[in-house]
């Protein structure tokens, strides 16, 4: 096991009916504040309303900016800047999912920051301050309600990028399952996908000694798989919502992550996709996801032996462990089919077009992974795997 540091700050608040408390909850940190959120569905369910209540009888005073969409937009965030800077807001709260809750990141860094928010997340400037985040979740996936990290999409440039720090880590965030119940099942399903992949980026790896976040990441998956087959047969089930919701913040938190060299891959070559593409986060994860193991599973057969046995109950001889692995991953890709997921690019209209150009931007003169270090062929080879 590896040395590690781990410190997760943010206060969840779980349960029904949380988020009617957001303005008392915010009132200790802030009396201007932006309230950042996507589309219309926050309008349509009523929590639009109960927010702007809540906050009103707290007393305090905030803007709006609405209009975020998946794969946040870097032009949206310069809009969300430019008003922190102009009404002089000193906390931002963030209504819905990771899109949302990214790009409130984004904007509470690039209102402390003299030049391009942009800057940052290119690796060009370090954020030496940003305002604080909360929020109310809407949709369980990328986990931003409770990590360090916030992703957003140039699209003059097509470029999605990660940035992490702890400056933006929400203070604290309501996880209300009753909210998650009126999304699109695709947005469910898609968010599956997400904390699942921010599991296996940190669940396959070569660090030994690890029994213990090992465990945690199987038992997590096997939650999540369960719990995703429920919800599709029994959409507006608390209690599996609940599992959802915990899950989501769990796999990104970093918990099941200490100790352990991580991966990231896959992720890097969805952020090329998405760039390119505009497709869903989670349907690119669970196109590529597969196709990544195929690819790099020699390089552990221990650990992938451990996957198919623990989390996808595969059950067989240890002598043929390619083919009991290979089945893992076709079980991997029959539950993605079964929430709803594509699992080839072809399956999303996406031809070999740009694979090679999405294979230089994700590792050029690199390499990305953990498990197995992959150069730009190698990643060009995923994604052909990925194709049909």
């Amino acid at each position: 096991m590896n040395n590690y540091e781990f410190l997760c700050p943010t206060k969840i608040i779980f349960g029904k009916d949380t988020h009617k408390e957001i303005g008392a909850r915010i009132k200790p940190y802030a009396d201007k504040v932006l309230f950042h959120y996507g589309g219309g569905s926050i309008k349509a369910s009523g929590l639009y309303d109960d927010v702007v209540a809540s906050l009103k009888e707290a007393g305090i005073q905030f803007e709006e900016l609405g209009g975020v969409k998946p794969n946040p937009r870097l032009e949206l965030v310069h809009e969300g800047v430019k008003l922190c800077r102009e009404k002089g807001i000193e906390f931002i709260l963030a209504v819905g999912g990771g899109s949302v809750i990214d790009s409130a990141k984004a904007i509470a860094m690039g209102a402390c920051y003299d030049g391009d928010v942009w800057d940052i997340y290119s690796g060009e400037a370090e954020a030496k301050k940003a305002l604080p985040v909360a929020t109310i979740l809407t949709i369980p996936a990328a986990g931003s309600e409770s990590s360090p990290s916030s992703v957003i999409t140039n699209y003059a440039t097509k470029r999605k990028v990660g940035h992490t720090t702890e400056l933006i880590r929400p203070v604290f965030s309501i996880t209300n399952p009753e909210l998650c119940m009126t999304l699109p099942k695709n947005q469910m399903a898609n968010g599956v996908s997400d904390m699942m992949s921010h599991i296996f980026e940190r669940y396959f790896t070569h660090t030994q000694h690890t029994d213990l976040t090992d465990s945690l990441c199987e038992a997590t998956l096997r939650t999540i798989t369960k719990n995703a087959r429920i919800l599709v047969r029994d959409y507006e089930n608390y209690n599996a919502w609940a599992e959802i919701v915990q899950c989501g913040s769990f796999a990104h938190n970093d918990f099941l992550g200490v100790g352990r060299d991580q991966d990231w891959a896959c992720h890097a070559m969805e952020h090329e996709l998405s760039a390119i593409y505009d497709i869903p986060h989670g349907a690119g994860l669970s196109i590529l996801t597969p196709a990544w193991m195929r690819y790099v599973y020699k390089e552990n057969f221990p650990m992938f032996m451990q996957f198919a046995v623990n989390v996808m109950g595969v059950s067989g001889t240890f002598r043929t462990p390619d083919e009991m692995i290979n089945v893992a991953i076709d079980r991997l890709e029959s539950f993605y089919r079964e929430i709803g997921l594509p699992v080839r690019l072809c399956e999303v209209n996406i031809d070999a077009t740009h694979l090679q150009h999405m294979a230089d931007m994700a590792a050029g003169t690199k390499t990305i992974g953990g498990l197995k270090k992959l150069n730009a062929d190698d990643v060009l080879s995923i994604y052909r795997m990925a194709l049909k």
